[in-house]
């Protein structure tokens, strides 16, 4: 197997999500020729070669942007743009799992960039946004990908932060984030800490000296008055203000609770170059805007904070809506002809720039369409889980709290600064690539390290060959009862003197898997008549039963059963769980303490077993009451003939590859009793329930999804010769 392929197999979630986003981002570049232009596309293309930084958006994007155009034209940036795109998913993806989050966790932190609609549809435009997420995820991996940064890190972090600044003026407010994440983490906060903002003051002091330059002002963009203005223009009570004969023109003429939208005040008002009217003498339109700005500021503080933040919040909405005069949210939604062609600007610059009058190709902006408008984007309701998973993380986790902190606060500080200026679905962007880390990074902070065991290899691997090796009996009898053991001397002597000898007329041998115990587990198995098998290291439950599967079938049992070493299950009850497959109406037979009788000593766990059962009957079209029941019964083919990868939680990943295989479950009503000795391997419920729902949705998606009609079932003539193959 070629690395590229082991890598495929080991990162599969994410190669899935790669792929669909390479999909999206080759539709997007077929269907929209040569480009998206958008009206702030061609104040970028007009300055690439001026490079004046006094107009609406700073030049960083220019100084990308004009090599790129050089080169191909139109298309080959926004080809670049999403090639940059996937690259970000994979970089986040990989500093997720740098900070040790579970594979299918890290996957899902990086399928927003990669899947969102919005995000695809943004890489398409020629816009700054792409450039900016670039170095968003730059900061992060300096931050955070190799430990605690020294002070050359950090000053290198400052000088990232300049750049952001001068591709999205908001970047400013990301050195907020970055202060409070360096004085939070570590020693030499003072050194670190001066170090970032002297990175960031070289290429600020080094900016507004180039527009003072230009310009005979000092400033660092031609907009920061105009935004202002029109996040001001829609609270202020001009009644109420001490406005004088220049100040009094910038009052909106519309009374308030009927105001315009920030949008409307900041461009098409203040854009208007003979509005308001005549000046005072000796007045301009920036000095007099800025001072009405002021005043509403200083009088009115609590209405311009409010306004801010119900736009802030917006962002957090279930759906993509647009609320009454903002901006409009189809300005980032694939239309299905060709936007802002009634400015003959998109249509001179398309030509100029990128060889070609802007077209569209139909089928593809349907597909794209379709998929944006009907949840091919990041619900804003999961975006605020994120945070709030990874709040709990810093305010409650031991480890990883400082990692998590940054993303979350970066993304907050960002979005809230964006929001106080003005709200729209593109400022919201940046959160595709912080909140989701920040969620994954936090939820793995509260779980803990017991999912970052690594998926088990094909049987037999290392652990298993050794344990073969030395496991020297080699005839079983027909019926086989495996137990997974790890430290349970104080109870699994009681569980195997109660065990059977024989089952409906079958001899039932007893094999103890003791998966790297530290007490005599093993030498009381031995003493009370089970054959034992030991594995040097602990790897978990599900690694215990299978090496004991497999045992069992080269040892020639017919049927083997699980149970569990703590005297949960009732032994009694061995005939009637094997009676099906005895009498050939089941392959796999599993108790249901839910149409049996449960002795339930967490009520956490009592919901937890009836939530998965239904995730169960879902994802297998099979009606399910108990997934995680340890008394079972199975042909001892079909045990070594699904899948196992699951080291730990792996009761469900049983089941439902049984199914998969087109197995005939069965379930019967069992007794399930509290544990007779010692305490819980399962750990703390949540923990265990998150573990327990991985576990199962990932199993559903590679035994049912990926593998569809791929896979011959266990039964058939071509499974049994894959089976004997292996």
């Amino acid at each position: 197997m070629s690395k590229l392929q082991r890598a495929v197999r080991t990162h599969w979630l994410l190669a899935v999500f790669l792929l669909a986003g390479l999909v999206l981002r080759v539709l997007a570049t077929v269907a929209y020729r040569p480009a998206i232009i958008y009206t702030d596309s061609v104040q970028y293309l007009t300055n690439m070669g001026k490079l004046s930084p006094d107009q609406l958006n700073p030049i960083g994007y220019d100084f990308v942007l004009g090599p790129l155009v050089a080169i191909g034209g139109l298309t080959f940036v926004v080809i670049v743009q999403h090639l940059a795109g996937l690259l970000l998913g994979v970089a986040i993806y990989a500093l997720a799992r740098r900070l040790t989050v579970y594979r299918w966790l890290a996957a899902f932190a990086a399928a927003p960039i990669l899947l969102d609609a919005y995000q695809v549809q943004i890489e398409q435009n020629i816009m700054a946004e792409t450039t900016f997420d670039v170095i968003l995820v730059a900061i992060l991996w300096l931050l955070l990908g190799k430990g605690v940064p020294g002070w050359r890190r950090a000053a290198v972090v400052g000088v990232l932060v300049g750049a952001a600044f001068t591709v999205r003026a908001i970047g400013l407010v990301l050195l907020i984030a970055v202060v409070l994440y360096l004085i939070v983490v570590g020693k030499q906060r003072v050194r670190r800490t001066a170090a970032a903002v002297a990175g960031f003051g070289v290429v600020f002091a080094a900016y507004a000296g180039y527009y003072h330059a230009e310009t005979g002002r000092w400033g660092f963009t031609g907009a920061e008055n105009q935004v202002l203005y029109g996040r001001t223009a829609t609270v202020a009570n001009c009644d109420k203000l001490p406005l004088d004969e220049g100040t009094r023109l910038f009052c909106p003429k519309e009374p308030l609770g009927q105001r315009l939208g920030v949008d409307s005040y900041a461009h098409n008002h203040y854009g208007d170059p003979n509005w308001p009217g005549p000046l005072p003498p000796g007045t301009t339109k920036r000095q007099l805007a800025t001072e009405f700005a002021h005043l509403v500021i200083k009088h009115q503080p609590l209405d311009v904070t409010w306004a801010a933040l119900k736009d802030f919040a917006k962002g957090f909405a279930p759906t993509r809506t647009t609320s009454p005069d903002d901006v409009p949210l189809d300005r980032w939604q694939f239309q299905l002809t060709y936007p802002n062609l009634k400015d003959p600007n998109t249509t001179e610059a398309a030509v100029k720039w990128g060889g070609s009058e802007p077209h569209v190709s139909h089928a593809p902006a349907v597909i794209l369409r379709a998929y944006q408008l009907h949840g091919g984007y990041t619900s804003g309701t999961l975006l605020a889980l994120c945070v709030l998973i990874a709040l709990a993380a810093v305010a409650r986790a031991k480890e990883l709290r400082s990692a998590t902190l940054f993303p979350v606060a970066a993304g907050v500080i960002l979005l809230l600064g964006s929001a106080a200026f003005e709200f729209s679905w593109r400022y919201q962007l940046p959160g595709l690539v912080f909140f989701p880390l920040a969620g994954a990074i936090g939820l793995r902070a509260l779980l803990g390290k017991d999912q970052a065991r690594p998926a088990m290899a094909d049987f037999p691997d290392a652990v298993d060959s050794e344990a073969v090796k030395a496991f020297t009996h080699k005839d079983f009898a027909p019926v086989v009862v495996v137990i997974a053991a790890y430290n349970e001397a104080g109870g699994i002597g009681q569980v195997l003197t109660d065990m059977p000898r024989t089952c409906a007329g079958l001899q039932v041998d007893v094999l103890v898997v003791v998966d790297g115990a530290t007490d005599n587990t093993a030498e009381i198995a031995r003493e009370h008549g089970a054959y034992v098998c030991v594995a040097q290291s602990n790897r978990g439950q599900g690694a215990a039963l299978r090496l004991g599967y497999h045992l069992a079938a080269q040892g020639g049992a017919r049927y083997v059963v699980t149970t569990d070493a703590d005297g949960q299950y009732d032994n009694d009850e061995l005939e009637t769980l094997l009676e099906p497959i005895l009498l050939d109406r089941a392959d796999f037979v599993t108790g249901s303490r839910r149409l049996g009788a449960e002795d339930a000593d967490s009520r956490l766990r009592w919901v937890g077993v009836r939530v998965f059962a239904v995730l169960a009957s879902i994802l297998t079209r099979k009606k399910l009451t108990d997934t995680s029941f340890g008394f079972r019964a199975m042909r001892a083919e079909l045990a070594t003939a699904v899948t196992l990868r699951e080291p730990q939680y792996q009761s469900s990943e049983l089941l439902l590859g049984a199914l998969a295989l087109g197995a005939r479950v069965v379930e019967l009503p069992m007794t399930m009793r509290r544990r007779g000795d010692g305490s819980s391997k399962k750990g703390p419920g949540v923990v265990y329930g998150a573990n327990y729902g991985r576990v199962m949705t990932t199993t559903w998606l590679r035994e049912y999804v990926l593998r569809r009609g791929r896979k011959p079932s266990w039964r058939t003539p071509a499974g049994r010769k894959a089976r004997t193959s292996r």
